[in-house]
């Protein structure tokens, strides 16, 4: 399958749309070559915990989704030793002052509201992106 330093990104999003723009904005500032993108939790939870190896340098998860949301994934990968480690980034509709408390209750590392305009959208996206690969240090 892949290695530890395959993936880079993995997007955990059910909107098509939200997922295509993400990606075409990780695309556009060469982000996005070792990107993974999974549609609901239970895929993500599938893929995180199925093969040792799929440790991805960050994930992008959305909250809302069918089969297993979002909170519940987070809840997964902060309880497990080898995953709590990796940097996750709500990237979400939800404004939810609820769904706020607990991803960080939880252990997330950024909580960002998606926002409704195009152009900010891309740029929240991008600012995500350059942050997380570029410029935070993550453990090896």
């Amino acid at each position: 399958m892949t290695n530890k330093s395959a993936v880079e990104i993995l997007l955990v999003e059910d909107n098509p749309d939200d997922a295509e723009l993400t990606i075409r904005v990780l695309k556009k500032h060469n982000l996005a070559n070792n990107l993974v993108h999974l549609h609901d939790g239970e895929e993500a939870l599938k893929f995180l915990f199925e093969n040792d190896m799929n440790i991805p340098k960050i994930i992008l998860l959305d909250l809302k989704m069918p089969k297993v949301d979002g909170i519940e994934v987070l809840r997964k990968i902060k309880m497990d030793e080898a995953r709590k480690i990796i940097p996750v980034i709500v990237l979400t509709s939800s404004k939810e002052d609820r769904d706020i408390i607990e991803s960080y209750k939880l252990g997330v590392n950024a909580y960002v509201v998606k926002p409704v305009e195009f152009d900010k959208f891309m740029e929240a996206v991008a600012q995500l992106g350059l942050f997380w690969l570029l410029l935070n240090q993550s453990p090896k």
